[in-house]
């Protein structure tokens, strides 16, 4: 049930664009080939488990722990347009 000047299912196809953005997000930075053995950033050896586990890996788990958090408050996306969402 859509609201105001919305078409039905609008809100639907929001949720759904925003869950392919993600996923798409996540796929494009999701290393490949063959892992590092030292970290890209700090210079600091990677483990061999984390090498096996994550093939294409090019930071430690510090490292990219940092990185991931950095990530996170800049992906939040603001699809709605009215003047409520943008206040929150």
């Amino acid at each position: 049930m859509a609201g105001g000047w919305t078409r039905d299912g609008a809100v639907q196809d929001q949720i759904d664009d925003t869950v392919k953005d993600a996923v798409q997000r996540a796929r494009a930075s999701l290393a490949q080939g063959e892992a590092a053995r030292e970290c890209s950033i700090c210079g600091e050896d990677i483990p061999e488990a984390r090498r096996k586990a994550l093939p294409g890996a090019r930071t430690c788990v510090a490292c990219q722990q940092e990185r991931d958090s950095s990530n996170r408050a800049s992906s939040a996306f603001n699809r709605r347009g009215s003047k409520d969402s943008q206040l929150r």
